[in-house]
């Protein structure tokens, strides 16, 4: 059976998350996404791990869940040198052990606990509990697994079970690093908040035996991800090298001259685009046979918000997301796979719109040093005499 999995959230306990993340309203939110099996998020936090096993129905082999929603322990870990790492747990009681057992100074505070354990170290723990592990939005310059190393395995010292690309990377870029080559790739949401443009915005679509945990290792052990869907790169807040403080974009060589620091007095920080370019065996991706297809996508909210020149979260847009959903099934069957003249039936800008995603023909500004990127309709567009608008994704995370 096809799953679609984001594997990678937080809960209310996350520091920056909003307090409506929780089970009750994640779950039919990740449903309208069309994901079918959603990781928990903060999964060593006690206080998560009393809800989760509180708002969910037990159905063995690791799965929690609420209605037709099933739901995965996960959790976010900061180890050594600030590097982020995802693990997927078995069981609460596992869960509630290896908490227990972690070294941290604030688990109790916040759901991403941190800790000094570094990558190898974490690995083996995890491991005799059955667990697995990856590095975090690898290649993020602020708590990416290569932000600090250049190999793998010089954190991990062995293979961990996956890697995650993060929001300012995709399958084309990853594959231009040789010794990834033998490993499954994750896109997940990081989401903290359950607004559909934020919940699901990258997910995995696995060949899985069942709904399990045991299922979801094989499907790791076996490479049976069958395409990975998430944002275009460049959208991504740290996609380009680019002050963290005026965010304009600069050229790394420039920046590396200037000791990183920005005309306007701002830390400039190294953008995704160009930390792969420094550690790239391929100057074009080489992709393995098991690596599936990379589906980009645009959340079909921000798509509404352009249209209407409207905040992404106002009862305008979510009024319009809404019906598209309620008409035509899950977001991404309406980005994808909904045909134009049926869209066009409920509101034809938004019709256009879709379509200007679909064809790529909106413009888009890249994002760096924090702030995501910018997109905005073609010359196109204005023939419907709509007022031209510009929205960012900087209220995605």
């Amino acid at each position: 059976m096809l799953v679609n999995a984001d594997l990678h959230i937080h809960s209310c306990f996350s520091m920056a998350t909003s307090k409506d993340m929780l089970i009750e309203n994640i779950a039919p939110k990740s449903l309208e996404k069309g994901l079918k099996l959603v990781g928990t998020g903060d999964a060593f936090h006690p206080k998560w791990l009393d809800i989760i096993r509180q708002s969910t129905e037990y159905k063995g082999d690791g799965i929690y869940s609420r209605g037709d929603c099933d739901f995965v322990l996960t959790t976010e870990v900061e180890g050594k040198h600030k590097v982020h790492h995802v693990i997927i747990i078995p069981d609460l009681d596992i869960a509630h052990e290896l908490s227990a057992k972690l070294v941290s100074s604030n688990k109790f505070i916040d759901g991403r606990p941190k800790t000094p354990l570094g990558g190898a170290e974490l690995l083996e723990l995890v491991r005799e509990y059955d667990c697995m592990i990856g590095p975090a939005h690898s290649f993020t310059p602020w708590t990416g697994m290569y932000k600090y190393y250049d190999s793998i395995y010089d954190c991990y010292d062995k293979r961990p079970d996956f890697v995650e690309l993060g929001l300012s990377a995709d399958t084309d870029m990853a594959d231009c690093i040789k010794e990834l080559s033998d490993f499954v790739f994750l896109s997940n949401s990081d989401a903290h908040s359950p607004w559909p443009h934020r919940l699901g915005r990258e997910f995995n679509q696995i060949e899985m035996d069942d709904v399990s945990f045991s299922s979801l290792k094989k499907a790791f052990k076996h490479k049976t991800v069958k395409a990975n869907y998430g944002m275009l790169p460049n959208l991504g807040k740290y996609h380009m090298t680019a002050c963290t403080k005026c965010y304009k974009l600069v050229d790394p060589i420039i920046a590396k001259e200037n000791k990183m620091i920005c005309s306007c007095g701002g830390r400039i920080k190294k953008g995704v685009d160009y930390r792969i370019s420094e550690i790239a065996d391929f100057s074009q991706p080489k992709h393995p046979s098991h690596r599936p297809p990379y589906v980009h996508l645009m959340p079909l909210g921000e798509l509404i918000s352009m249209v209407y020149d409207k905040g992404v979260t106002t009862k305008t847009v979510q009024g319009i997301w809404q019906k598209m959903v309620d008409n035509f099934g899950p977001e991404i069957d309406v980005l994808i796979k909904t045909p134009l003249d049926e869209i066009e039936k409920i509101d034809s800008d938004v019709s256009l719109a879709i379509q200007g995603f679909r064809e790529k023909t909106l413009n888009i500004t890249p994002g760096g040093g924090g702030k995501y990127g910018e997109i905005s309709f073609s010359e196109d567009f204005n023939k419907t005499e709509k007022k031209e608008s510009v929205t960012t994704l900087d209220s995605f995370f």
